[in-house]
């Protein structure tokens, strides 16, 4: 049997094979996406379930013209192989291979670059809008999936939506899960609606009676509008969605390929907006992903024997399950202790503290914000929170932090992982402004850990404080410890090995980066200090003031933008204490690119911010020095008795 994708080069080409061909067409994506994902990791569950829907999406219309706008970009790996993008999509979520989110450089069908929820039928809104004005006749679909309907900025999208006066189909994708088990009452709402009997009658007369609406003669809307008669269902979604301006059609199978074709082929021109609801199965022909779709959803490397399925995993702990072990020690002991996430429970380590104290661990949904103020009523009503949030996505809740938890002075604890640079899921997903944004907050405290111990010290400091505070971490392994650690000290930094020659100041997760370059340039006859500086806020003045009164070089290191960032506040204040600032040199991420998908080790080096670059910058800082004359280079025996290790 000839091999149906290796023949797609776009579009046109599912357009047309025939409704046969389609089908052999999905089994052999599926095959695709599961090869390719059990060897580089990515979203597997997701793209697994909207195969048929894809397709017919590319069979019906033109998105060459038309236009297609992704919600949660992950679940378009179907849209990449059938755009032209199979022959590369081994290099899937590798450095300059394929990007595993909508990406707007590798082709004219990514509309934007897109990886966070919400976002989709608002943008669509106001791409309708600019095409109407602009007398272009294109039509507009948004496709929802993955639980993003729930997403407070989904539901602004959909009341201006509503008032539109053309064609706008938004696809809601119900698979009655999100990243994890769809959370809210909406959720509950359509979970209640798919489980009964007026479902299946729905479902039922929607299949049998709209590829039967006859088009001549007789608008569509007034069509579907006597089938809506007929069918009474008062306590369907579509009370919902009609209210807010929309042709609620639905539900229907999201696998039957045909019915996909005839009914998208049916809406595709009805000139009012329309909700499609979609019920599709969250991975579904693979039996393994099936059966467990949370851990399905973007798992790492996989090894596949057979009907087996195993992770490829790390021999060393990672931050996420050093940070889930260390709360559940603390929650045991605190009941005043609560953990939110915005549905990533598997992602945070929450899922971990969930089984042992699932009372206590809260799941808002794609809600950043709402999770935000949720946890500023708890500290309000006398509680300790933990919102447990990537760095990435709570961008999402600044007001929130601003107006419910800052500005009220309560103690919310904001719990960073993917803090820094996040490896293959690239540019949407780097955790890089969140220093900047919270230090500018008053009474905000900022810590990072450098090991596993230091990762507690700081949860039960934090959770000592009376106002707002946050940590930071990376995905990634924990580091060997750095040796008995000090305690954590309000403001404080903890020396770890002096040299006359520069030091650097790092922060969190580079630390012992910092230490392996150390090591590196005292092989060469440059010894540095090495600050572990554990605050960014408020920062410890005698580490800076020491630092730079000493007149050698002085380099901040951080996973984080420079702009705005930790070295931002050394130089800061350095300047507000009258202290020179011109032997400073600030080492993070570039302000002005953006990183994009591949191995985190990579993307740290093309930062400079490996032990290579750190130390290479430190050399060209102490050469200038000692160039210009100011430091006197000594013998190796001399300058060895200047140099004090500590631990």
């Amino acid at each position: 049997m000839m091999n149906i994708l290796n023949s797609i080069a776009g579009p046109a080409d599912v357009q047309r094979l025939s409704l046969a061909e389609l089908g052999q067409l999905a089994g052999e994506i599926r095959a695709r996406i599961i090869d390719v994902v059990s060897k580089n990791g990515g979203h597997l569950a997701s793209n697994l379930g909207v195969v048929e829907l894809t397709l017919a999406l590319h069979r019906v219309f033109d998105f060459s013209r038309d236009r297609l706008l992704w919600d949660v970009g992950h679940q378009c790996y179907v849209h990449k192989l059938i755009t032209g993008r199979n022959a590369r999509f081994d290099t899937l979520r590798q450095a300059g291979g394929i990007s595993g989110f909508p990406n707007k450089a590798e082709s004219e069908f990514d509309l934007f670059n897109v990886g966070h929820a919400g976002t989709a039928i608002a943008t669509a809104v106001g791409l309708a809008r600019g095409d109407q004005a602009l007398g272009r006749d294109r039509r507009t679909v948004a496709l929802v999936g993955d639980a993003s309907i729930v997403n407070g900025v989904a539901f602004e999208g959909l009341n201006q939506a509503g008032v539109l006066k053309r064609q706008f189909l938004v696809i809601l994708n119900d698979n009655s899960m999100g990243i994890a088990k769809t959370q809210g009452g909406l959720a509950t709402y359509l979970a209640r609606f798919r489980v009964s009997s007026l479902y299946e009658e729905v479902k039922h007369k929607v299949e049998n009676l709209l590829p039967k609406v006859p088009v001549v003669g007789k608008s569509v809307q007034d069509a579907l509008a006597h089938i809506k008669q007929g069918i009474k269902a008062t306590v369907s979604p579509h009370q919902i969605f009609e209210q807010l301006g929309f042709l609620y059609v639905g539900p229907v199978d999201g696998h039957d390929l045909p019915h996909l074709v005839d009914l998208l082929q049916l809406l595709k021109d009805v000139a009012q907006p329309v909700l499609l609801h979609v019920h599709t199965e969250k991975g579904r022909g693979c039996s393994w992903a099936m059966d467990d779709p949370c851990a399905f959803h973007s798992p790492g490397k996989l090894k596949i024997e057979g009907d087996t399925v195993s992770a490829v995993k790390s021999e060393r702990k990672s931050w996420t399950t050093a940070f889930a072990d260390a709360v559940v020690r603390i929650m045991q002991e605190d009941e005043r202790v609560f953990a939110l996430t915005a549905a990533m429970p598997d992602g945070t380590g929450l899922a971990k503290v969930r089984n042992v104290l699932p009372d206590r661990c809260l799941d808002c949904g794609i809600a950043e914000s709402c999770t935000t103020d949720i946890a500023a009523g708890m500290a309000r009503a006398g509680l300790r929170p933990l919102a447990c949030i990537y760095s990435t996505f709570l961008q999402r809740a600044f007001d929130q932090v601003f107006q419910e938890v800052v500005l009220q002075g309560l103690p919310v604890g904001f719990c960073l992982d993917r803090a820094g640079l996040v490896g293959g899921d690239g540019s949407v997903h780097h955790g890089y402004l969140d220093i900047a944004y919270l230090r500018a907050f008053q009474g905000m405290v900022l810590m990072a850990p450098a090991d596993e111990p230091e990762l507690e010290q700081i949860l039960r400091l934090g959770l000592k404080l009376s106002g707002p505070w946050a940590v930071r971490y990376p995905r990634d392994t924990v580091p060997d410890e750095l040796g008995a650690a000090p305690p954590f000290v309000l403001g404080k930094c903890r020396v770890l090995r002096e040299g006359p020659d520069a030091t650097i100041l790092a922060y969190g997760s580079l630390v012992p980066t910092a230490l392996e370059a150390a090591q590196r340039l005292a092989s060469e006859d440059i010894f540095v200090s090495v600050v572990n500086a554990r605050f960014a806020k408020p920062i410890d003045e005698d580490m800076v003031t020491t630092a730079v009164t000493r007149g050698a070089p002085v380099v901040t290191v951080e996973e984080h933008s420079v702009t705005g960032g930790f070295g931002s506040a050394v130089l800061e204040t350095a300047n507000r204490l009258g202290l020179a600032t011109d032997g400073i040199i600030r080492l993070g991420m570039a302000p002005e690119r953006f990183y994009e998908h591949g191995a985190r080790s990579g993307q740290l080096a093309e930062a400079g911010l490996d032990a290579m670059g750190i130390a290479a910058t430190v050399r060209r800082a102490v050469q200038a020095v000692r160039s210009a004359g100011e430091l006197a280079p000594q013998t190796p025996a001399e300058r060895a008795t200047r140099v004090r290790r500590t631990s």
